[in-house]
């Protein structure tokens, strides 16, 4: 089966959504920033700090390609993935893009209670969050709403929610074909 690549904006449930998803269904989860700071041997914010922004691009892009020739896997990408070096283009032709959307108000709540874990928030009041996720959504919707599939990703906070949210989805969208 062809490869599910979840985006969306940090903090709107990818890494949880996509590890349920793949018990699920049985296939390999793949966390893209945890795949790259593995390769890399270096954080995310790190290579950011050492080598830039573009440099990180180039490196995500590679590795997403890489991650994306595999079948039966979950892809968990970065917020920003889809949106540099034509990774949106390159995931929607090679499997299925899922758009985790997440309300505001539910991003600016996650990202509060875990900040110091977001190097771009931590820091930040509650109110250059809220502006901060104002002006990315913004800037990123474009790309976002390009994905084959739009899923709500606001009740992830407990075990139960997520196999509920599993369970939804997979009657709305059901991957037991190639996508």
């Amino acid at each position: 089966m062809a490869p599910i690549f979840i985006i969306g904006y940090m903090a709107c449930g990818k890494t949880t959504f996509g590890r349920a998803l793949a018990r699920a269904t049985g296939r390999q989860f793949i966390d893209l920033d945890f795949y790259i700071e593995q390769r890399f041997r270096r954080p995310i914010g790190r290579i950011f700090a050492d080598d830039g922004e573009e440099e990180f691009r180039r490196m995500e892009a590679e590795m997403l390609r890489e991650a994306g020739e595999f079948d039966d896997v979950i892809v968990a990408c970065g917020g920003g993935t889809p949106c540099f070096r034509g990774n949106m283009d390159y995931m929607l032709s090679r499997g299925t893009t899922l758009f985790l959307e997440a309300s505001e108000g539910r991003i600016v709540e996650r990202l509060c209670a875990n900040s110091r874990r977001r190097p771009l928030m931590a820091g930040k009041s509650r109110a250059e969050i809220e502006a901060a996720v104002a002006e990315g959504l913004a800037a990123r919707m474009p790309f976002y709403s390009r994905a084959s599939i739009r899923f709500n990703g606001d009740s992830l906070d407990n075990r139960r929610q997520i196999e509920n949210s599993i369970s939804k989805f997979l009657i709305e969208h059901p991957l037991n074909h190639t996508q």
